[in-house]
């Protein structure tokens, strides 16, 4: 796997985290699996910062995102 595929999928697990984590809340349940999820999310994308030379830029992430989709799609 590539850093690249890393970051977005970090990034995607990220942002279904949020939804599942308001879901327990509201439930008056406690978020261990969105609080689990957001863990794994957070050390994926610091992985994938860190492996690659120079890190990535918030300029670099709409570039990314496209390219990971194309490769997926391919």
């Amino acid at each position: 796997m590539s850093n690249e595929f890393i970051l977005v999928l970090g990034l995607a697990i990220g942002v279904l985290t949020i939804p599942a984590m308001f879901s327990a809340w509201m439930d008056g349940n406690p978020p261990r699996v969105a609080t689990f999820s957001a863990v794994v999310s957070g050390a994926m994308i610091i992985y994938a910062i860190y492996n690659q030379p120079g890190g990535y830029s918030v300029n670099e992430l709409p570039e990314i995102i496209s390219r990971v989709v194309a490769d997926i799609i391919r």
